[in-house]
């Protein structure tokens, strides 16, 4: 195919837009692709040619290797028309295409740059291009990625309040739990998690606490810090499974109620499993295993969560994901009972991007309800992997 031919079909072509998605940030591209279109008189013709194309294969082909090449790595400089910036994105670099979902995608190509709170210079094709032609474009991507062993997004669930995802992510969560007393006692957390590999994520988590003491007075600080590998065991297109150890530091004040005074070794094993009708469930099963059972306790704890996704705009719009969870823990102790909370909830996306969420739940006691009052638990959440706090809302 001639080099004019090929730029004049890249005008029409989705799988610029796909390049959005994948968090490169392509609005000085889109712009330059822009003028090209403005200015060349066989643009409407290459759109025409588009619509008439039914593999994912050949629209790329037709409308993307000349800038992206034929694998997705990017044509060489000499052969496009406008100066690559240092993000121009290479569609077969799993690492940053994998952790996207296929919906994403989608809303970024139908509704242009707006549709993920990109840039709106990039325009939309959902005139252009039927949905069947865009899945095909979605899904040749998909094969671009050689190594199939990467964990797909989708099984990125979104996240309960008390069980443990099993998908390796790079966010920040706060998280608050707080009683309805007129003066409550507060818990809070700060989860710093990064992925470091293709099935590994290292996570840091900082408790904070604010409790009455015995005189009434309000007393607060640092609880004790954990420190934690995970790893997937297992992954396939509707189910996950991971492990991770953590170690918990004795770095709280006991003396304010806030920490065990002990190191402690945890293990847990999690689990997400996607379901028909956008519904899914996630379970989580763990010990804690204190150095010093004197001063703590050993603990086994589980934890499960069921819920479904409803997206506005036609499905590709902002989601919400009312959950139920379950959770309990029990002490390897003499006359010890389970303790078991019931944790309705739910989860909704706070920008287009996608990247920025709420939860928002009420954890109430179903056994042992003496002296453990109803909370209210609440986080917010930044998938930074997918740009700053600050980006992506309009």
């Amino acid at each position: 195919m001639a080099p004019v031919a090929r730029l004049d079909l890249t005008i029409a072509s989705p799988a610029q837009d796909v390049s959005y998605i994948v968090g490169l940030r392509l609005s000085l591209v889109s712009y330059s692709f822009l003028l090209v279109a403005l200015s060349h008189p066989s643009a409407a013709r290459a759109q025409s040619a588009a619509r008439g194309l039914t593999s994912g294969a050949a629209i790329f082909e037709a409308g993307c290797a000349g800038c992206h090449g034929p694998n997705g790595e990017g044509a060489p400089q000499t052969a496009t028309a406008f100066d690559r910036p240092s993000t121009f994105p290479d569609f077969s670099d799993c690492a940053s295409t994998t952790p996207e979902l296929d919906v994403d995608w989608k809303a970024t190509i139908t509704q242009g740059g707006r549709g993920r709170g990109f840039s709106r210079i990039m325009p939309a094709f959902g005139d252009a291009l039927t949905s069947e032609q865009i899945d095909a474009v979605i899904a040749h991507l998909r094969g671009l990625c050689r190594e199939p062993s990467w964990p797909r997004g989708e099984l990125n669930l979104p996240r309960p309040l008390r069980t443990e995802k099993a998908f390796p992510e790079s966010e920040t969560v706060y998280t608050m739990a707080f009683t309805a007393h007129r003066s409550p006692d507060m818990d809070s957390e700060v989860g710093y998690e990064q992925r470091l590999s293709m099935r590994d994520q290292l996570e840091v988590a900082v408790p904070f606490g604010s409790v009455h003491d015995e005189r009434g007075t309000r007393v607060g600080g640092v609880g004790d810090v954990a420190l934690g590998l995970k790893h997937v065991l297992f992954s396939s297109r509707r189910t996950i499974v991971s492990g991770q150890g953590e170690i918990v530091f004795p770095t709280g004040n006991t003396s304010k109620d806030l920490g065990s005074g002990v190191t402690t070794l945890g293990a847990f094993a999690s689990v997400g499993q996607i379901l028909p009708a956008a519904a899914f469930v996630q379970f989580q099963l763990g010990t804690d295993q204190p150095t010093d059972t004197d001063e703590a306790p050993r603990t086994l704890f589980w934890r499960a969560a069921v819920g479904r996704s409803f997206r506005q705009e036609g499905g590709l719009g902002r989601l919400w994901s009312p959950m139920f969870e379950v959770v309990s823990d029990r002490d390897f102790a003499a006359g010890a009972t389970a303790n078991v909370d019931l944790v309705p909830q739910f989860q909704v996306t706070l920008n287009r991007r996608q990247h920025v969420r709420v939860n928002v739940g009420l954890e109430i006691p179903v056994t042992n309800t003496a002296g453990r009052s109803k909370q209210i638990v609440c986080y917010f959440l930044w998938d930074w992997f997918d740009g700053g706090l600050f980006e992506g809302w309009r």
